[in-house]
Protein backbone atom coordinates (compact mmCIF):
# COMPACT_ATOMS: atom_id res chain seq x y z
CA UNK A 1 0.00 0.00 0.00
CA UNK A 2 1.29 3.01 -0.87
CA UNK A 3 1.74 6.02 1.81
CA UNK A 4 -0.89 9.00 2.32
CA UNK A 5 0.83 12.17 3.08
CA UNK A 6 -0.93 15.55 3.53
CA UNK A 7 0.84 18.28 2.66
CA UNK A 8 0.37 22.04 4.02
CA UNK A 9 1.46 25.06 2.03
CA UNK A 10 2.28 22.87 -0.99
CA UNK A 11 2.12 24.75 -3.78
CA UNK A 12 5.41 26.59 -3.59
CA UNK A 13 8.94 26.06 -1.71
CA UNK A 14 9.17 23.17 0.82
CA UNK A 15 5.91 22.16 0.51
CA UNK A 16 5.74 21.40 -3.40
CA UNK A 17 9.21 19.74 -3.49
CA UNK A 18 8.21 17.41 -0.51
CA UNK A 19 5.12 16.48 -2.63
CA UNK A 20 7.13 16.33 -5.69
CA UNK A 21 9.74 13.35 -3.09
CA UNK A 22 6.90 11.44 -2.20
CA UNK A 23 5.70 11.33 -5.09
CA UNK A 24 8.95 9.39 -6.78
CA UNK A 25 7.99 6.99 -4.18
CA UNK A 26 4.98 6.38 -5.43
CA UNK A 27 3.19 8.23 -2.49
CA UNK A 28 -0.80 9.52 -2.26
CA UNK A 29 -0.18 12.69 -1.53
CA UNK A 30 -2.94 15.53 -0.74
CA UNK A 31 -1.74 18.71 -1.05
CA UNK A 32 -3.59 21.97 0.79
CA UNK A 33 -2.94 25.43 -0.53
CA UNK A 34 -4.61 28.73 -1.07
CA UNK A 35 -3.10 29.56 -4.99
CA UNK A 36 -5.43 27.33 -7.27
CA UNK A 37 -2.53 27.53 -10.26
CA UNK A 38 0.33 26.59 -7.77
CA UNK A 39 -1.45 23.48 -6.82
CA UNK A 40 -2.87 22.07 -9.97
CA UNK A 41 0.81 22.58 -10.83
CA UNK A 42 2.42 20.71 -7.83
CA UNK A 43 -0.46 18.13 -8.98
CA UNK A 44 1.19 17.66 -12.02
CA UNK A 45 4.06 17.17 -11.07
CA UNK A 46 3.57 14.45 -8.59
CA UNK A 47 1.15 12.51 -11.20
CA UNK A 48 4.54 12.52 -13.28
CA UNK A 49 6.94 11.72 -10.99
CA UNK A 50 4.70 8.65 -10.07
CA UNK A 51 2.85 9.68 -7.02
CA UNK A 52 -1.51 10.07 -6.98
CA UNK A 53 -2.52 13.55 -6.19
CA UNK A 54 -5.47 15.24 -4.91
CA UNK A 55 -5.74 18.96 -4.85
CA UNK A 56 -7.75 20.79 -2.00
CA UNK A 57 -7.48 24.68 -1.73
CA UNK A 58 -7.58 25.40 1.98
CA UNK A 59 -6.93 28.07 3.54
CA UNK A 60 -4.59 26.55 6.92
CA UNK A 61 -5.91 29.61 9.18
CA UNK A 62 -9.57 28.16 9.23
CA UNK A 63 -9.69 24.64 11.24
CA UNK A 64 -12.76 24.13 9.49
CA UNK A 65 -11.30 23.60 6.11
CA UNK A 66 -8.65 21.67 7.35
CA UNK A 67 -10.85 19.09 9.02
CA UNK A 68 -12.84 18.71 5.91
CA UNK A 69 -10.02 18.21 3.88
CA UNK A 70 -8.67 15.29 6.32
CA UNK A 71 -11.82 13.63 5.97
CA UNK A 72 -11.72 14.28 2.02
CA UNK A 73 -8.11 12.66 2.54
CA UNK A 74 -9.02 9.62 4.05
CA UNK A 75 -12.18 9.34 1.69
CA UNK A 76 -9.92 9.36 -1.22
CA UNK A 77 -6.84 7.18 -0.18
CA UNK A 78 -7.63 5.45 2.96
CA UNK A 79 -5.55 6.13 6.43
CA UNK A 80 -2.95 9.33 6.38
CA UNK A 81 0.07 8.12 7.63
CA UNK A 82 2.31 11.44 7.18
CA UNK A 83 0.87 14.92 7.93
CA UNK A 84 3.37 17.79 6.98
CA UNK A 85 3.08 21.34 8.20
CA UNK A 86 4.78 23.51 6.29
CA UNK A 87 2.56 26.76 5.42
CA UNK A 88 2.95 29.98 6.26
CA UNK A 89 2.98 33.79 6.60
CA UNK A 90 4.77 36.83 7.07
CA UNK A 91 5.57 40.60 7.12
CA UNK A 92 9.07 42.10 6.94
CA UNK A 93 8.83 45.07 8.79
CA UNK A 94 10.09 46.55 11.73
CA UNK A 95 7.49 45.49 14.91
CA UNK A 96 6.01 48.87 14.52
CA UNK A 97 5.23 49.59 10.86
CA UNK A 98 3.34 46.42 11.37
CA UNK A 99 -0.36 46.77 11.88
CA UNK A 100 -2.45 44.54 14.58
CA UNK A 101 -4.76 42.87 11.88
CA UNK A 102 -1.52 41.79 9.74
CA UNK A 103 0.07 40.49 13.05
CA UNK A 104 -3.40 38.42 13.92
CA UNK A 105 -3.29 37.57 10.62
CA UNK A 106 0.27 35.97 10.22
CA UNK A 107 -0.29 34.38 13.49
CA UNK A 108 -3.85 32.70 12.07
CA UNK A 109 -1.72 31.03 9.51
CA UNK A 110 1.74 30.56 10.74
CA UNK A 111 1.13 29.67 14.29
CA UNK A 112 -2.91 28.59 14.64
CA UNK A 113 -2.28 26.77 10.69
CA UNK A 114 0.32 24.32 12.39
CA UNK A 115 -1.98 23.60 15.22
CA UNK A 116 -5.40 23.07 13.30
CA UNK A 117 -3.43 21.07 10.93
CA UNK A 118 -1.80 18.79 14.25
CA UNK A 119 -5.43 18.73 15.41
CA UNK A 120 -6.68 17.43 12.17
CA UNK A 121 -3.75 14.93 12.03
CA UNK A 122 -3.98 13.65 15.25
CA UNK A 123 -8.11 13.73 15.28
CA UNK A 124 -7.34 10.54 12.32
CA UNK A 125 -4.10 9.21 13.44
CA UNK A 126 -5.39 8.80 17.89
CA UNK A 127 -7.69 6.15 16.79
CA UNK A 128 -5.28 4.03 14.61
CA UNK A 129 -2.49 4.89 17.07
CA UNK A 130 -0.52 5.08 14.16
CA UNK A 131 1.10 8.31 12.15
CA UNK A 132 3.71 10.99 11.83
CA UNK A 133 3.39 14.53 12.10
CA UNK A 134 6.26 16.81 10.83
CA UNK A 135 6.69 20.82 11.45
CA UNK A 136 8.62 22.36 9.63
CA UNK A 137 10.42 24.84 11.85
CA UNK A 138 13.09 27.20 11.24
CA UNK A 139 16.29 28.43 12.94
CA UNK A 140 14.42 31.40 13.65
CA UNK A 141 12.56 29.07 16.23
CA UNK A 142 15.28 29.75 18.11
CA UNK A 143 17.29 32.80 17.33
CA UNK A 144 14.77 35.77 16.57
CA UNK A 145 16.16 38.01 13.77
CA UNK A 146 15.17 41.84 13.30
CA UNK A 147 12.58 42.80 11.08
CA UNK A 148 10.75 39.13 11.37
CA UNK A 149 9.03 39.88 15.08
CA UNK A 150 5.54 38.01 13.55
CA UNK A 151 7.61 34.81 11.67
CA UNK A 152 9.87 34.19 14.46
CA UNK A 153 7.11 34.57 17.31
CA UNK A 154 5.16 32.14 15.45
CA UNK A 155 7.88 29.93 15.12
CA UNK A 156 8.78 30.18 18.62
CA UNK A 157 5.55 29.35 19.24
CA UNK A 158 5.29 26.09 16.92
CA UNK A 159 8.43 24.90 19.01
CA UNK A 160 6.88 24.70 22.38
CA UNK A 161 3.46 23.65 21.11
CA UNK A 162 5.17 20.68 19.54
CA UNK A 163 7.23 20.18 22.81
CA UNK A 164 3.81 20.23 24.67
CA UNK A 165 2.13 17.89 22.43
CA UNK A 166 5.13 15.30 22.41
CA UNK A 167 5.38 14.96 25.78
CA UNK A 168 1.32 14.02 26.30
CA UNK A 169 1.91 11.70 23.24
CA UNK A 170 4.92 10.02 25.38
CA UNK A 171 2.59 9.95 28.60
CA UNK A 172 -0.31 8.48 26.74
CA UNK A 173 1.94 5.27 25.25
CA UNK A 174 0.94 6.49 22.09
CA UNK A 175 2.33 5.01 18.97
CA UNK A 176 1.28 8.28 16.83
CA UNK A 177 5.08 10.39 16.40
CA UNK A 178 5.45 14.25 16.37
CA UNK A 179 9.09 15.68 15.12
CA UNK A 180 10.07 18.80 13.96
CA UNK A 181 12.47 19.49 10.72
CA UNK A 182 14.58 22.94 11.33
CA UNK A 183 15.57 24.86 8.52
CA UNK A 184 17.90 27.39 7.17
CA UNK A 185 17.52 30.04 4.39
CA UNK A 186 15.76 28.22 1.55
CA UNK A 187 15.31 29.51 -2.10
CA UNK A 188 11.42 30.25 -2.33
CA UNK A 189 8.94 32.31 -3.57
CA UNK A 190 8.02 33.96 -0.42
CA UNK A 191 10.64 36.58 -0.57
CA UNK A 192 9.01 37.30 -4.06
CA UNK A 193 5.05 37.79 -2.79
CA UNK A 194 6.11 38.63 0.80
CA UNK A 195 4.37 41.35 2.44
CA UNK A 196 7.36 43.69 3.03
CA UNK A 197 7.50 47.16 3.99
CA UNK A 198 11.54 47.03 3.33
CA UNK A 199 12.88 49.89 0.96
CA UNK A 200 14.86 47.22 -0.96
CA UNK A 201 13.76 43.67 -2.15
CA UNK A 202 13.87 40.98 0.61
CA UNK A 203 16.11 38.53 0.75
CA UNK A 204 17.05 35.09 3.21
CA UNK A 205 20.54 35.34 4.81
CA UNK A 206 23.05 33.13 3.29
CA UNK A 207 23.96 30.53 3.30
CA UNK A 208 20.52 29.72 1.50
CA UNK A 209 19.75 26.35 0.34
CA UNK A 210 17.53 24.72 -2.63
CA UNK A 211 13.78 23.26 -1.70
CA UNK A 212 14.57 19.80 -2.48
CA UNK A 213 17.36 19.80 0.30
CA UNK A 214 14.79 21.11 2.53
CA UNK A 215 12.81 18.49 1.24
CA UNK A 216 15.28 15.63 2.18
CA UNK A 217 15.58 17.15 5.36
CA UNK A 218 11.32 16.54 6.00
CA UNK A 219 11.56 13.05 4.85
CA UNK A 220 14.39 11.79 6.82
CA UNK A 221 12.21 13.06 9.66
CA UNK A 222 8.99 11.64 8.45
CA UNK A 223 11.09 8.25 8.04
CA UNK A 224 12.81 8.83 11.74
CA UNK A 225 10.44 10.67 14.20
CA UNK A 226 11.67 9.06 17.10
CA UNK A 227 13.70 12.49 17.35
CA UNK A 228 12.29 15.38 18.90
CA UNK A 229 13.97 17.52 16.41
CA UNK A 230 16.55 17.34 13.07
CA UNK A 231 18.47 20.42 12.00
CA UNK A 232 18.93 20.64 8.32
CA UNK A 233 21.88 22.76 6.82
CA UNK A 234 24.97 23.86 8.59
CA UNK A 235 23.79 26.87 9.40
CA UNK A 236 20.72 25.94 10.78
CA UNK A 237 23.02 24.45 13.65
CA UNK A 238 25.77 26.81 14.20
CA UNK A 239 22.85 29.63 14.60
CA UNK A 240 21.02 27.51 17.50
CA UNK A 241 24.62 26.47 19.11
CA UNK A 242 25.57 30.11 18.96
CA UNK A 243 22.42 31.54 20.34
CA UNK A 244 22.96 29.16 23.36
CA UNK A 245 26.24 30.55 23.96
CA UNK A 246 25.84 33.87 23.36
CA UNK A 247 22.60 35.25 23.19
CA UNK A 248 23.54 38.63 23.78
CA UNK A 249 26.27 39.24 21.73
CA UNK A 250 24.28 37.76 18.83
CA UNK A 251 21.26 40.48 19.44
CA UNK A 252 24.17 43.01 19.06
CA UNK A 253 25.39 41.81 15.82
CA UNK A 254 22.08 41.62 14.37
CA UNK A 255 21.04 44.65 15.59
CA UNK A 256 24.20 45.91 13.51
CA UNK A 257 23.80 43.77 10.77
CA UNK A 258 20.24 41.85 9.93
CA UNK A 259 18.54 45.03 8.54
CA UNK A 260 20.63 44.65 5.52
CA UNK A 261 21.24 41.27 5.56
CA UNK A 262 17.93 40.66 4.67
CA UNK A 263 17.57 43.19 1.59
CA UNK A 264 19.39 43.12 -1.49
CA UNK A 265 20.78 46.29 -2.91
CA UNK A 266 17.52 46.58 -5.52
CA UNK A 267 14.53 48.98 -4.42
CA UNK A 268 11.40 46.88 -3.77
CA UNK A 269 8.44 48.27 -5.37
CA UNK A 270 5.38 49.20 -2.84
CA UNK A 271 2.72 48.63 -5.09
CA UNK A 272 3.92 44.56 -5.47
CA UNK A 273 1.15 42.08 -4.71
CA UNK A 274 1.46 40.19 -1.80
CA UNK A 275 0.04 37.27 -0.34
CA UNK A 276 -1.32 37.87 3.19
CA UNK A 277 -4.44 38.06 2.40
CA UNK A 278 -4.88 36.97 -0.75
CA UNK A 279 -2.50 33.69 -2.72
CA UNK A 280 -0.17 35.47 -5.80
CA UNK A 281 -0.29 31.65 -7.47
CA UNK A 282 -4.27 31.61 -7.73
CA UNK A 283 -3.68 32.60 -11.56
CA UNK A 284 -0.19 32.47 -11.86
CA UNK A 285 2.25 28.98 -10.74
CA UNK A 286 5.53 30.83 -9.45
CA UNK A 287 7.43 27.49 -9.18
CA UNK A 288 9.09 25.66 -6.34
CA UNK A 289 12.12 27.99 -6.64
CA UNK A 290 12.68 31.65 -5.83
CA UNK A 291 14.71 33.84 -7.18
CA UNK A 292 18.38 32.96 -5.64
CA UNK A 293 18.78 30.12 -7.81
CA UNK A 294 22.59 31.76 -8.38
CA UNK A 295 22.89 31.86 -4.74
CA UNK A 296 21.67 28.50 -3.50
CA UNK A 297 23.02 25.36 -2.54
CA UNK A 298 21.79 22.06 -3.61
CA UNK A 299 23.30 19.63 -0.90
CA UNK A 300 23.80 20.39 2.61
CA UNK A 301 26.74 17.90 4.37
CA UNK A 302 25.07 18.43 7.99
CA UNK A 303 21.79 16.90 6.39
CA UNK A 304 24.06 13.49 6.27
CA UNK A 305 25.10 14.80 9.38
CA UNK A 306 22.19 14.54 11.30
CA UNK A 307 21.60 11.13 10.13
CA UNK A 308 24.23 9.92 12.67
CA UNK A 309 23.62 11.01 15.80
CA UNK A 310 26.83 10.90 17.32
CA UNK A 311 28.47 12.36 14.95
CA UNK A 312 26.74 15.15 14.77
CA UNK A 313 26.79 15.51 18.65
CA UNK A 314 30.91 15.76 18.57
CA UNK A 315 30.63 18.26 15.43
CA UNK A 316 28.47 20.28 17.18
CA UNK A 317 31.05 20.63 20.12
CA UNK A 318 33.19 21.35 18.03
CA UNK A 319 30.76 24.49 16.35
CA UNK A 320 30.42 25.48 19.92
CA UNK A 321 33.58 26.26 20.82
CA UNK A 322 33.69 28.10 17.29
CA UNK A 323 30.91 29.83 18.09
CA UNK A 324 32.66 30.82 21.53
CA UNK A 325 35.66 32.08 19.81
CA UNK A 326 33.33 33.81 17.26
CA UNK A 327 31.68 35.62 20.29
CA UNK A 328 34.91 36.75 22.10
CA UNK A 329 36.10 38.02 19.00
CA UNK A 330 33.07 40.09 18.14
CA UNK A 331 33.59 41.41 21.93
CA UNK A 332 36.58 42.15 20.91
CA UNK A 333 35.28 44.32 18.03
CA UNK A 334 32.80 46.59 20.18
CA UNK A 335 29.87 45.06 18.54
CA UNK A 336 27.13 47.05 19.67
Amino acid sequence: MPETVVITGASAGIGRATARAYAARGADVVLLARGRAGLAATADEVEKAGGHALALPVDVSDHRQVEAAADTAVRTFGAIDVWINVAFASVFAPFTDITAEEYARVTDVTYLGFVNGTRAALAHMLPRDRGTIVQVGSALGSRSVPLQSVYCGAKHAINGFTSSVRTELMHNGSNVRITIAQMPAVNTPQFSWVLSRLPRKPQPVPPIYQPEVAARGVLYAADHPGRKQFYVGASTAATIVANKIAPGLLDRYLARTGYDSQQTDRPDDPRRRHNLWEPVDDDTDHGAHGAFDDRSGARAPQLWLSHHPALSAAVLAVTALGGTWAAVRLAGRGGS
